[in-house]
């Protein structure tokens, strides 16, 4: 069952090793800017308020969105409410100056929380999500359909290809952003836009958890090689891209691997049909240990990659099947 957490600290408190991945110096990224004059508050209350920011700020920038100011402005109010939102604070200095450093902390994260529609923390048999919900008009059935598709794809992309992936992942849909959605850490973030517009389009689940799996940090490998990996697993564990009208194109003679995501995937595809079984998830390997070179084609297959492009492209014709869940199976 889904249980609705509105508070920040209640949020953290359930994915304590979601942020685990991030280097304590990160830290020196965020920073609290203080009026010019902030005379209002003596040495320990801004001591205090440093501190708590410190504790709440950098979470909830990490949770929130990949976009999230990295600093927090604060102004001060004659309010006793807190309010805050990305990258601005608005506090009365007695509040700051009154509560104990717990209790200050508290009405941060609360003040932050507001922020989000909904914050729901689901767990299924040893797998967790959590689900930052911005957009007070996001459908249901969308959220529901994201929410089973982790479920469903994820534990079987971790046992086929990185066993050692997190099991504890954050989605956030978020109105500002303008792509369809992106992989960082063990964050998702998703367009409520893109989503709005392709509402069947769940299999982008797929696509940017394998990025999870993948986790080959920078200068692993080329971008078409990690992307066109992801779009080959859309294909081949996707749950449902018939229903988001979701294919591999035709080849053309314009086309090159370097094209990424859906061309790469479909020479990919026609590769363990016609090559070499299993190459996919022996280059993967190869990434994620740093050990990829141009030279893995020769090694994996007997032929680089030129070569092996001028062979598919001479004789590229090739049964494919897509996931159709209205049917229960592939084709």
């Amino acid at each position: 069952m889904i249980r609705k957490k509105l508070l920040l600290l209640a949020l953290l408190c359930s994915t304590g090793a979601c942020f685990a991945q991030e280097k304590e110096n990160d830290l020196k990224e965020y920073h609290l800017n203080l009026p010019a004059d902030s005379s209002a508050l003596d040495t320990k209350s801004k001591e205090k308020l440093t501190k708590a920011f410190y504790n709440i700020y950098p979470d909830f920038a990490r949770a929130n969105s990949y976009h999230t100011k990295k600093y927090l402005s604060v102004a001060f109010s004659d309010s006793p409410a807190i309010t805050a939102e990305d990258g601005k604070l608005e506090i009365s200095a007695a509040v700051v100056k009154d509560l104990s450093e717990k209790k200050l902390e508290k009405a941060m994260e609360a003040a932050l929380s507001k922020n989000w529609v909904s914050a729901d923390t689901i767990r299924k048999k040893g797998f967790q999500l959590v689900f930052i919900n911005k957009n007070q008009h996001i459908d249901p059935a969308v959220q529901q359909s994201l929410i089973d598709t982790y479920f469903e794809i994820f534990p079987v992309l971790i046992k086929t290809f990185n066993k050692k992936t997190t099991k504890s992942v954050v989605f956030v849909t978020d109105t500002a952003y303008g792509g369809v959605a992106e992989a960082s850490g063990n964050r998702i973030l998703f367009s409520t836009k893109y989503f709005k517009a392709h509402p069947t389009d769940i299999d982008v689940v797929t696509h940017e958890t394998m990025h999870l799996v993948q986790g080959y940090g920078y200068s692993a490998g080329p971008v078409w090689l990690t992307e066109g990996i992801a779009d080959y697993v859309r294909y081949k564990y996707g749950v449902d891209n018939v229903g988001s009208k979701w294919y591999l194109p035709a080849f053309n003679s314009k086309q090159h691997y370097t094209n990424s995501y859906r061309v790469t995937a479909r020479f990919f595809v026609w590769l363990e049909k016609n090559v070499k079984p299993g190459l996919i998830a022996d280059l993967d390997v190869q990434l994620r240990a740093h050990q990829y070179t141009d030279q893995s084609w020769v090694a994996l297959t007997g032929k680089n990659l030129d070569a092996l492009w001028e062979a598919y492209s001479q004789n590229p014709a090739m049964e494919l099947t897509y996931s159709d869940k209205a049917k229960g199976k592939k084709g």
